[in-house]
């Protein structure tokens, strides 16, 4: 099985009291079959709480800049690679062409990007960084520290959280449906 609850892995527990992330022990023997439908029993909502506070909390250093969140990691990769093109850009995002499609021409609007139709496969699109994108990168260099210092956590303790959700995800890439 892979996965198994907490709670049937050890004597004791530590859940989350009243969602707030204080630590309580509980006692194996006393949980009924229904422990595990608890919110705070599980690791999704406390991943999917605060991916949504992290994002949340971009919004301000974004707005300077006139992204959006998606705009912005969308950027983060064309700063890495310069040239993508649109399924390798979609894979790395874990995005579907929808969703990307108008994230795409508004950053080429911006004058971030340009699209171009590939001469290799004509339903794919080369993106490709222009000058006033690489600009952006120079600017946009002071936000990974300020999110950073928002997220309260040691160096060691945010190298820790990002290590294990890069474990967790690869696990799911390559196991199972990805439906």
């Amino acid at each position: 099985m892979l996965y198994r609850p907490l709670y049937n892995t050890c004597a004791q527990v530590n859940c989350a009291q009243s969602f707030g992330g204080d630590s309580v022990e509980r006692d194996n023997t006393s949980m009924d079959p229904y422990e595990a439908l608890k919110l705070r029993n599980q690791v999704c909502f406390p991943l999917y709480a605060c991916s949504k506070e992290l994002i949340r909390r971009y919004g301000p250093f974004l707005k300077e800049y006139g992204l959006t969140y998606t705009q912005y990691i969308v950027m983060m990769v064309l700063w890495e690679r310069e040239k993508v093109s649109s399924r390798e850009l979609a894979e790395c995002l874990h995005l579907d062409y929808g969703t990307l499609t108008p994230v795409l021409k508004r950053l080429e609007q911006s004058g971030y990007l340009i699209r171009e139709r590939s001469g290799e496969d004509e339903r794919l699109l080369t993106l490709t960084l222009t000058e006033t994108g690489k600009e952006l990168r120079k600017k946009a260099v002071s936000i990974p520290p300020a999110i950073a210092e928002c997220m309260g956590l040691t160096m060691e303790e945010f190298r820790t959280l990002y290590a294990l959700t890069y474990k967790a995800l690869r696990f799911m890439e390559h196991s199972g449906s990805k439906d």
